[in-house]
Parts: C-alpha cells; sequence; structure tokens
C-alpha cells in the first residue's frame, strides 16, 4: 500500500477515533441527568419511607411509649412475646382472616363475572354499563361509607325496606348484628370493584378473536371457551388483582373504624388486626409495641405474597412465555 492509501485509510483505522468517545460522553451525561430527576423522589423516599421503616423495626425490640417520661429501653424479644400472648390481637387477626376468606374469593370472582358480562356481544347498552358499574370506584371512601351506613340502617336504611315490602318481618340488623356486620362490609367493599372489573375487561377484549373461531368450528360452548380461553388469556391480571386483595385485606381498617367509630362491636366481631394496631401505638401511645404488631401483620402479607407468585406458575399463562 502506498503512503497515499494509507493517508487515507487512516481516519476510518485510528483507534483515537473521537466518535466512541463523543457516545460514551453522551451516555454517561444520560446517565448523571436521570439521577439527578430521581433524585427528588430518592430523598422523599429514603427520609419519609425507609429511614421510618429502619426505625420501627428497631421499636419492636423496644420499650418506648410516647406517653411516659421514661427513656427509650432495649427489651430483646418480649414484645413479640407479649403479642402471641395477647388474646385482643390473636382475636383481632382471626377477625382480619375470617374477612379475608370471604372478601378475597368474591372482590376476584364478582368482578370477573361482570367483566365477561359486559364482553359479551349480545348485551346491549355497553357503553352505558361500563361506566355505570366503575362510577362507585370514583367515590371517596368517607362519604361510601356515609353512604351505605345510611342505606345499612335496621330501622330506616332502604335495604330492609325492601326485604319488609318482599314479606320478611324481622330483618338483620346489618351493622348492630354480630352475623352481619362482616357481611355488611363486604357489600360495601363489592361497591368499588369497578377498578378490578375494568382491568379484567380490558384484558378480555385483547384476547385474540382466532382463539375463539378456531375454538368454534371445533365446537366448544361459551363455558368451554371461557375455561380454555379467555381465563388462562387473563390469568395475569386475574393474579396482579388477587395479589392486591390480599394486601389490601391486611391494611383493611378506613371502613370498619369509621362504622363502628373505633370501638370494632358489636362484641368485637368487627375489630380488625390494624384497629388493634392503630389504639396501641395511637391512642395508648405504646410505639414499641404497635410497631410489632405492623411488622407481624406486614410479614404475613409477604408470606402470603410470596407463596402466591411461588404458586402462580402452576396456572398463570403469559402469552411471552415468561413466568
Amino acid at each position: 500500500m502506498s503512503a497515499t492509501d494509507q493517508s487515507r485509510a487512516a481516519p476510518f483505522s485510528n483507534p483515537s477515533n473521537p466518535k466512541p468517545l463523543r457516545s460514551n460522553n453522551l451516555a454517561q451525561q444520560q446517565r448523571v441527568w436521570g439521577w439527578i430527576f430521581l433524585s427528588p423522589w430518592l430523598f422523599g423516599f429514603t427520609v419519609f419511607t425507609a429511614i421510618p421503616i429502619f426505625v420501627s423495626l428497631i421499636f419492636t425490640f423496644t420499650e418506648f411509649s410516647l406517653a411516659s417520661k421514661a427513656p427509650m429501653r432495649f427489651i430483646g424479644l418480649d414484645n413479640w412475646v407479649k403479642l402471641f400472648n395477647d388474646p385482643v390481637a390473636i382475636g383481632a387477626l382471626g377477625v382480619t382472616v375470617k374477612f379475608a376468606l370471604i372478601a378475597v374469593p368474591v372482590g376476584i370472582i364478582l368482578p370477573l363475572g361482570i367483566a365477561a358480562l359486559l364482553n359479551s356481544k349480545n348485551l346491549w347498552g355497553k357503553t352505558l354499563w361500563r361506566p355505570l358499574y366503575y362510577m362507585p370506584y370514583m367515590v371517596p371512601a368517607i362519604s361510601s361509607i356515609f353512604i351505605w351506613q345510611s342505606f345499612l340502617n335496621g330501622d330506616t336504611g332502604w335495604l330492609n325496606r325492601v326485604i319488609r315490602a318482599v314479606g320478611i318481618q324481622n330483618p338483620p340488623n346489618w351493622l348492630q348484628d354480630e352475623g352481619s356486620i362482616l357481611f355488611a362490609f363486604l357489600l360495601i367493599g363489592v361497591w368499588g370493584i369497578g377498578n378490578a372489573m375494568l382491568t379484567m375487561l380490558a384484558t378480555m377484549q385483547g384476547v385474540p378473536t382466532e382463539l375463539y373461531e378456531a375454538a368454534d368450528v371445533d365446537g366448544a360452548g361459551p363455558l368451554r371457551k371461557f375455561i380454555n380461553i379467555t381465563f388462562p388469556m387473563i390469568s395475569p391480571v386475574i393474579f396482579y388483582n388477587l395479589v392486591l386483595s390480599v394486601i389490601g385485606i391486611m391494611q383493611y381498617f378506613v371502613v370498619p373504624y369509621v362504622v363502628t367509630r373505633g370501638t370494632g362491636n358489636p362484641n368485637g366481631s368487627a375489630y380488625f388486626f390494624n384497629m388493634h394496631l392503630y389504639k396501641t401505638a395511637f391512642t395508648f401511645a405504646d410505639m414499641g409495641y404497635g410497631a410489632t404488631q405492623a411488622w407481624f401483620i406486614f410479614i404475613i402479607a409477604l408470606v402470603l405474597t410470596i407463596g402466591m407468585f411461588a404458586t402462580s406458575r402452576r396456572w398463570v399463562y403469559y402469552a411471552s412465555g415468561d413466568s
């Protein structure tokens, strides 16, 4: 190769070509600006979430009360021993588990059925029914509770008026009877299934029509198509709503607290675990024992969530093949 050819090829073969350096500088600048834009959120998360969580874990091993001038004292596992021997806490946990066994299945099956109905080709007025089912979800929680308190009132509520009109003379006092108050909470919760229904409906509408057409050729009926096509294809969304429902039940507090005014009556049948936690930490100001209860319910929710993810491989289908 002549000297002229070598000089012409030099710009293309020279390892000191600055173009890769410029691309590296650009990527580094983008990375720096990304961290700059994330820094407000990182600061807020660290100061207002991560550090309080860590401090609350420390509180579980201490005797610390805001109502006492005594200094915080390390007591080891005494708070945990107290928790497992506290009959009120165990009873409140039992109420929470009992309600979860009722509310979680209903909170999945009912929106699934409504979504399947709204996805039907033969349903008239879909554009009317869809927003009507979703609108209650937009009502603030406290407002909806007051509405339902009036509706479920044992003497003047509209539900008992309708029941008496059909011939039942002694309907239950929904919010005052031990046997019916959890069912009343279930009715209040059912009013807000619009979000779960909407996500399931949107996923149903994304199922490829070719699958249903192939099933029609094979002579499959509506139930068989739902079990073998619709349910597997929307199972990720069902799993998503299941996880949210379980975590939500572990945080269930506002409805029973407002309805019973923090008492959990009648006879403790509506005294949920989070109400006991709230009363311990913010009424009696026992931060050590209150933090222990908070971590206990968090561990239960974490174990249940891990269990659901572990079993999801057996029934959740991902079109991309991921698990």
